[in-house]
């Protein structure tokens, strides 16, 4: 493995930590804002500035893009993704540890199984990270960004549905990813001209948009199932971008392409294995109602002593 690919690992791996952090403060400032309305999305970006907690998530977040920027650049794209997805580990520890959230036992069983995937993932790299993997096909790239940006448009028009939003976002980022991919292998022929280029014009939309959905999904939803699917549903499609758009190469061997196919599944399974909290159970209207002991009920309705 190269040194710059080395670097690229290191710098995935901060990313992971602040992009944890980051969406566990954007989770809280989005509770305290009015409610997010994708139609009037300016203002809505406005109210949600308003809360000094959000912004600073989005100060997080962008320290943490900063990093994820480097990462893409200097290693390939799907083991970048790879390791920002087993971050999720940390995600049931600083929601439950550190912000009192509740995590459920299915999310702790991902702890288990994003490490074997890790495990698994580092037992196939070799042969394939010694560069950054950044070459395209123009006519691949535009495909996948199409498909992809216009699936998360699509998943958005469910507004009412947290889950679908969540994962609206995530693929809305992984739009933003990678474009920041491909647009790397321009930086040392355009420089400061990248910011010109047509993908950054597609990286900021796709950005903006998502993190305006993404807050709304966190404002209907609860925190580490949203997290998880926003980020479940960005790494999956960032990973599969690596071979289908970038070209990079998979294990010569049959056991070393089952290895890495196992390696991502149990990543991202183990960054899915967060469902939303079932809804508590309603009581049922034709039921008997089961009185607390008391005086008995006066004629009209009204408990004794009542007006």
């Amino acid at each position: 493995m190269s040194a710059s690919v080395e670097l690229g690992l290191v710098l995935a791996l901060l990313t992971a930590f602040g992009s944890v952090a980051g969406f566990l403060y954007k989770f809280k400032g989005a509770r305290e804002a009015p409610e997010v309305q994708l139609s009037r999305p300016i203002h809505s970006t406005i109210e949600l500035f308003r809360s000094p907690v959000y912004a600073l998530g989005i100060l997080i977040a962008l320290i943490s893009w900063g990093f994820h920027d480097g990462a893409l650049a200097l290693a390939p794209i799907s083991l970048v993704q790879s390791v920002i997805a087993g971050g999720l580990v940390l995600l049931t520890v600083a929601a439950d540890k550190l912000f009192g959230l509740p995590v459920a036992r299915r999310e702790w069983i991902g702890v288990g199984l994003t490490a074997t995937g890790l495990a698994f993932l580092a037992a196939t790299m070799s042969g394939d990270t010694s560069s950054a993997h950044s070459r395209y096909h123009p006519g691949s790239l535009a495909i996948f960004l199409i498909v992809v940006g216009v699936a998360g448009l699509v998943c958005c028009v469910r507004v009412k549905r947290p889950a679908w939003l969540a994962v609206s976002a995530g693929l809305l980022w992984a739009t933003s990813d990678t474009s920041i991919k491909a647009l790397s292998s321009h930086l040392s022929k355009l420089g400061i001209g990248v910011v010109v280029q047509p993908l950054a014009v597609v990286i900021l939309v796709a950005s903006l948009v998502g993190l305006l959905i993404s807050a709304r999904s966190l404002q209907l939803g609860d925190a580490v199932p949203m997290i998880a699917l926003t980020s479940a549903a960005a790494n999956l499609t960032t990973i599969a971008a690596g071979p289908l758009v970038f070209g990079e190469p998979w294990p010569q061997s049959t056991a070393g392409q089952a290895v890495r196919i196992v390696a991502f599944v149990l990543v991202i399974v183990a960054a899915s294995l967060t469902p939303p909290p079932s809804a508590p159970q309603q009581p049922d209207a034709g039921a008997p109602v089961e009185r607390m002991p008391g005086p008995p009920a006066a004629v009209g309705g009204h408990q004794g002593g009542e007006p």
